[in-house]
């Protein structure tokens, strides 16, 4: 164990706004806008706020998979939402999702508009609404659906907890690290060990499951996310590389990665997208 001085809790927290590492520009104990700012509107029906970050990928994935796959009407218009600046606390986007977290999406096909936030609802409408990726047999669907959901309650852990205390706070804590990477190799462990007898997470079926667990898994695994692959092992869960690795293969995915993204190659940068065409362009550039 380390020798940092014991924290003891005072008997009523008080935020400290300048504790919080990298992201103490942003954290703050209210919700709410702090700024007036719409959004921008673009000419398709389907309009999302997002950044490149993997509960953001996981939407651009499906979309551009949905394209992928015929749905023509799958068309949309993707705004990079800076969270850095703060963006996700301007009244339009909170319209959108109170809860200020991205991603955010408009559909403005119906009558009325209907806002959709939380990543997994948003994969769960889009899947529903072009009935795709979402498996009809019954069982199959409730599989695809609990793997779903068990992504939404297992990544907090993940991100939240070791890529915070690993990657971004201001100090090393041993116990915290130590605690969040032995329940990262567990998850990991499930499913390392789920895929050595499933092609997907639904058998041989692609669905909406895949989407969501593979920008966070596999960007681990495959050292895109906090640069922790070694730390972790990661080549070790044979079955979790593999299915990481044909994923990362789509062309659906390859082109998904790149919207709303705003670091790393500038050839794989695409802050705003709007039509196919502007992803083609980079890919032939």
């Amino acid at each position: 164990m380390s020798n940092n001085t014991e924290y003891t809790p005072p008997s009523v927290w008080k935020w400290n706004t300048e504790n919080g590492g990298k992201f103490a520009n942003i954290n703050r104990p209210t919700a709410g806008a702090t700024h007036d700012k719409e959004l921008p509107v673009g000419k398709h029906p389907l309009q999302l706020y997002s950044l490149a970050t993997p509960n953001g990928v996981k939407i651009t994935v499906m979309l551009e998979e949905l394209l992928a796959a015929g749905h023509k009407q799958a068309e949309y218009d993707a705004w990079i939402i800076d969270i850095g600046e703060g963006d996700q606390f301007g009244s339009g986007f909170v319209d959108i999702n109170p809860n200020s977290k991205i991603p955010a999406l408009l559909d403005q096909s119906g009558k009325t508009p209907q806002r959709v936030f939380e990543s997994g609802s948003i994969l769960l409408y889009l899947a529903e609404k072009f009935d795709a990726f979402l498996p009809k047999d019954p069982a199959k669907r409730t599989e695809c659906l609990s793997w779903l959901f068990w992504q939404m309650g297992s990544a907090p852990y993940l991100g939240g907890g070791f890529g915070h205390f690993y990657a971004y706070a201001p100090e090393k804590i041993e116990y915290c690290i130590d605690r969040f990477t032995m329940e990262v190799k567990r998850q990991f462990d499930v499913l390392d060990q789920h895929l050595a007898k499933s092609k997907f997470m639904v058998g041989d079926e692609y669905t909406i499951a895949d989407i969501a667990i593979w920008p966070w898994y596999a960007g681990v695994a495959l050292n895109r996310v906090y640069e922790a692959a070694e730390f972790l092992d990661a080549q070790s869960y044979t079955h979790l590389m593999r299915w990481a690795k044909e994923i990362d293969g789509r062309d659906a995915v390859k082109r998904g990665r790149m919207v709303n993204r705003s670091w790393g190659d500038e050839d794989r940068q695409l802050r705003d997208r709007h039509n196919a065409s502007d992803i083609d362009d980079k890919l032939n550039s």
